[in-house]
């Protein structure tokens, strides 16, 4: 699965390649220095992406997850568990853009 990214999140890590490198190294070093493995991750960061109604995060961390072996319930689920906390409206929002990956 090739990841397209929208032409301003390009533009910036064109422009700014050191801090586009630190971002990507943090990402990852958080990543590999802990218990919880690469599956679970994103799909910690897909409710973190829904809690703040990021579509474009919502999108790169269903796609990562599924990459790393995330069934499509999984998705559902870790996204539909932070309800109580951001309110159904947000979740509805959110499964939707799950959908536009999942149903790619």
């Amino acid at each position: 699965m090739v990841e397209e990214f929208p032409k301003h999140h390009v533009s910036i890590r064109t422009r700014y390649q050191e801090y586009s490198s630190v971002l990507s190294d943090l990402g990852k070093v958080v990543r590999e220095n802990g218990p919880i493995d690469l599956k679970n991750s994103h799909l910690i960061q897909l409710a973190a992406s829904a809690a703040i109604r990021s579509e474009g995060a919502v999108h790169s961390h269903t796609k990562r997850a599924i990459e790393a072996g995330a069934s499509s319930e999984e998705i559902y689920q870790a996204i539909m568990l932070v309800t109580s906390i951001i309110g159904f409206p947000n979740v509805a929002a959110a499964i939707s853009w799950a959908d536009d990956i999942i149903d790619e």
